[in-house]
């Protein structure tokens, strides 16, 4: 049986519901998967109109209990943002349900959201905490085959050291190497990028590489990991590059999301990794500047789609 993906259309004022109509529109989307859309109707309609596109397939539509009223274009409202957080929770209650076996969302507007109270960092622990789920989350970022994690997230560079623990590592690394097995590779290879300029140069450079990135690595392997590292941040990814990795740990959020989006800006999706069912989204924004122009490019959309597909089949293997 074909794995059900909802598909949620993002922030209405940008232009998710334009790329979600180009994704629609592919033959490709529907061959080997379900789609289920969770949205409002006329924003529908709407992403359609700026696409130029009118989809004849019939969907499994789930309309929104509490829609928005009326589009701002390119403006970060309340309004669009309370839609989203509504639109999330409601595909959270289907997966958890089993009504559908993962989904993807449009680019959100996280000050869109804050203005509606979302009350959270960001949207996979306002996810994490609707559902009631206590597992290790974290959000990965995907450019075609490569997978990064990081230890710390949206923390100040002046506080990233402090944040690098053994055990954050280890987390980090074991969420990598399970969301990858989960998208169907059986023995992922893993790098660890180090904290400090030349790995630490021995120790002239700071101490974090010897004392605990060395030792996270260790046990990760112990525990069955193919793992290597700590490795010098400015050559890892130039090595995963050429394929000698399938994921790279970083330490904080520049060090792989800058790396990522040199490679691939336009087509690098985010997988909310951790949680009970696969959840994936474009990498990019909800491109105000564009949006409503019919101009914007559905790549990412398109991956984070085939990606999250994947990871339902593989899913749905193991389970049966």
């Amino acid at each position: 049986m074909k794995p059900r993906v909802g598909l949620l259309l993002g922030d209405r004022n940008g232009i998710g519901p334009e790329i979600a109509a180009k994704l629609l529109a592919r033959p490709e989307t529907h061959e080997t998967t379900e789609a289920v859309l969770i949205a409002d109707p006329g924003v529908y309609r709407d992403g359609q109109s700026v696409a130029g596109i009118e989809i004849g397939r019939e969907l499994e539509f789930h309309p929104l209990a509490a829609p928005a009223n009326g589009t701002d274009r390119g403006t970060a409202t309340a309004a669009a943002g309370k839609e989203v957080l509504a639109t999330i929770k409601q595909a959270a209650d289907m997966a958890a349900a089993g009504d559908i076996d993962g989904f993807v969302f449009a680019p959100l507007n996280k000050q869109a959201m804050h203005l509606a109270g979302l009350g959270f960092e960001d949207e996979m622990q306002f996810l994490k905490s609707h559902i009631g789920f206590e597992g290790e989350v974290g959000e990965l970022n995907v450019l075609e085959k490569l997978w990064t994690s990081r230890v710390t997230s949206h923390v100040a560079i002046r506080d990233v050291a402090d944040h690098i623990t053994t055990d954050g590592i280890a987390r980090a690394i074991g969420l990598l190497d399970r969301s990858l097995r989960a998208s169907g590779l059986e023995r992922p290879r893993l790098a660890v990028a180090a904290l400090n300029p030349h790995a630490g140069d021995g120790g002239n450079f700071g101490r974090e590489e010897i004392d605990v990135i060395e030792p996270a690595v260790a046990q990760a392997a112990a525990d069955g990991a193919a793992v290597e590292g700590p490795y010098p941040s400015d050559t890892v990814f130039v090595r995963a590059k050429e394929g000698a990795y399938d994921g790279v740990v970083t330490m904080y959020h520049d060090q792989g999301q800058i790396a990522m989006k040199l490679m691939g800006f336009g087509s690098g999706i985010t997988v909310l990794g951790g949680l009970p069912f696969p959840v994936t989204t474009a990498a990019h924004g909800t491109a105000y500047d564009i949006a409503g122009k019919g101009e914007a490019d559905p790549t990412a959309l398109i991956e984070a789609w085939r990606t999250c597909t994947r990871m339902a089949h593989s899913a749905k293997g193991a389970n049966t």
